[in-house]
Order: structure tokens, then C-alpha cells, then sequence
């Protein structure tokens, strides 16, 4: 669990452009990037549901 709490801090940080440059660093010096990956789409597709859902309450 602390690698994935990890990971997703990363995302977080990278998405808002606050990622520090040891933890970049330590980022790219990972085995397999597909976790970050896979974190990042999730990050992405909550973001624009909750955008849409923003969007709805705020129209209607």
C-alpha cells in the first residue's frame, strides 16, 4: 500500500506542478513505469468526471 500511496502522490504532485526534482528523479529510477501510468489515467478520467459533474450542478 505505501508504494501505491506513493505513486499516487507523485501523480498528484506532477498534475499541479509541484513535483520536486529528488522525487522526479527517484520517479524515473523506478522498474516499470505502467503503474504511473495507469494512476495518472484514473487521475484524469476522476478529474473530468468531477468537471462534468461541476458543470451540471452549476447549470442546472
Amino acid at each position: 500500500m505505501s508504494r501505491l500511496w506513493r505513486i499516487i502522490q507523485s501523480v498528484l504532485a506532477s498534475a499541479f506542478g509541484v513535483q520536486s526534482e529528488a522525487n522526479r528523479q527517484a520517479d524515473f529510477n523506478q522498474e516499470s513505469f505502467v503503474p504511473y501510468i495507469l494512476v495518472g489515467v484514473v487521475f484524469v478520467a476522476l478529474f473530468i468526471a468531477g468537471l462534468i459533474a461541476l458543470v451540471n450542478v452549476i447549470t442546472h
